[in-house]
């Protein structure tokens, strides 16, 4: 099992699921991804292309010697689980997507004026050269009042990461290099897979997340958690885990 983190935060993301996972008897792994990690870390923002992120997964699997594999990704990890399964369904004995939305019903929503357009326009800010600053200056203000605000409370490994400048860069490279050519040639998801969305997610709006299932041809499996916020692995994590089992374990017959 590939878990794969989003933003702003690290393999530590997932060190719930990681350790229910493995009591189960699967080999769970979670990385550092491209940019998080200091021996990962290309200066240019075309290596954080969506393509570049979806053949470190393969390249992960290979890796650790894994020819079929689950994955798991949450906010951005879940774009990247989301093209990977669009690319390399192959690979996959099932997907899981926490908290983000097939990126074609998102894009949808965005450009059509949806829901999400406004959910998502944060996105532009962290785009923009003045991103890094506001988040790392003042003894990264910015960044601790993010963690805050979401509430979370178990951020020391985070802001040991992200507190680096070079980090935080190559963190925000991963949104600007989003190519929405690539999403808008997606091929429809054949893997089994699970969604699960939660009501208070501030990012990712409940009209992508119902259309999510337009674009899945595979069996499929949506999950609400009602009264959650964004960061499902830490606010909600023995319902995930129980989804994940779950959802593992009906693959595997």
């Amino acid at each position: 099992m590939l878990l794969l983190h989003g933003f702003p935060q690290t393999s530590f993301a997932w060190r719930h699921q990681l350790d229910a996972l493995g009591g189960a008897g699967y080999r769970a792994v979670a990385p550092d991804q491209r940019g998080y990690s200091r021996r990962a870390r290309p200066p240019e923002v075309a290596e954080y292309h969506q393509e570049r992120l979806v053949e470190d997964a393969i390249g992960m699997a290979d890796a650790l010697g894994a020819d079929r594999f689950h994955v798991v990704g949450h906010d951005f990890g879940g774009l990247v689980a989301w093209h990977t399964a669009a690319r390399h369904g192959d690979r996959l004995a099932t997907l899981t997507s926490v908290s983000t939305p097939h990126p074609r019903a998102m894009a949808r929503s965005i450009l059509e004026g949806g829901e999400q357009a406004e959910k998502s326009s944060y996105m532009l800010f962290f785009q923009s050269p003045e991103a890094e600053g506001f988040f790392l200056d003042n003894d990264a203000a910015g960044l601790r009042g993010l963690y805050e605000t979401v509430g979370l409370s178990d951020t020391d490994d985070y802001l040991r990461v992200l507190g680096e400048r070079a980090a935080m860069t190559a963190a925000l490279n991963w949104y600007r290099a989003l190519d929405r050519d690539v999403i808008e040639r997606m091929g429809e998801i054949t893997t089994p897979t699970l969604y699960a969305w939660s009501t208070e997610d501030p990012a990712l709006g409940r009209e992508a997340a119902e259309e999510t299932a337009e674009h899945v041809e595979g069996p499929y499996r949506f999950e609400v958690l009602e009264g959650v916020g964004h960061f499902i692995p830490e606010e909600a994590p023995d319902a995930l885990n129980r989804l994940l089992l779950d959802h593992i374990g009906v693959s595997a017959g």
